[in-house]
């Protein structure tokens, strides 16, 4: 049986004498899919954070949110999340396209405060050939539309290949605070303008 993890990883649980600790991690907190306790997690988050890398190693790690469940179950081996209209940059779906591994940590921030890591291989798919699924939900159809002035510009599906928790003690809790949300905006005070002072 595969140990999980890369050879670097384990390389260095050698050298600081954690192997036995990371085989009991992995043997009882890592699965390769989702469970019923991870999926409900999942239908909750209204964020997720993601790294990508292209096909050189170099990495990107960046930033999604939408109204809870915006990271859709297809099924215990398959995670769904809509891709909107941006900065035209398009940096993480361009390295998924040279290099499909993805990892995903969602946080609750706000009641448990617990994480969840989801490792997997993700995928670009256009929505017109993401509608054609068979087991799509109604939840997912309804975020296929034109809904609060936004529509996908495609969808990024991801086949999980690890899920394990990110473990509590240092997540703050966070107060979770209104704030009106201008889905689908061009305007620059809605978009934060030049906060950093870099355009000159």
């Amino acid at each position: 049986m595969r140990i999980p993890g890369s050879k670097g990883e384990h390389q260095l649980q050698e050298e600081f004498a954690t192997t036995r600790k990371a085989r009991a991690f992995y043997k009882q907190q890592m699965l390769d899919y989702l469970n019923p306790t991870m999926q409900e997690f999942i239908s909750l988050q209204q964020m997720v954070f993601i790294a990508t890398s292209d096909s050189k190693g170099e990495c990107d790690c960046s930033f999604r949110a939408g109204l809870p469940g915006f990271v859709h179950i297809l099924d215990n081996k398959t995670l769904a999340y809509p891709e909107y209209r941006g900065n035209g940059v398009l940096a993480s779906l361009g390295n998924i396209r040279e290099n499909p591994h993805i990892g995903m940590i969602f946080i609750d921030f706000f009641q448990n405060t617990i994480g969840l890591h989801v490792n997997g291989k993700a995928e670009v798919v256009k929505s017109e050939k993401f509608l054609q699924r068979d087991n799509l939900t109604e939840d997912v159809i309804h975020d296929s539309k034109n809904t609060g002035g936004r529509k996908p510009e495609c969808w990024v599906e991801i086949e999980v290949d690890e899920a394990y928790i990110h473990c509590s003690k240092h997540i703050p809790l966070l107060k979770n605070l209104k704030k009106e949300i201008h889905w689908g905006t061009d305007k620059k005070v809605f978009k934060g303008g030049n906060f950093f002072n870099v355009k000159q």
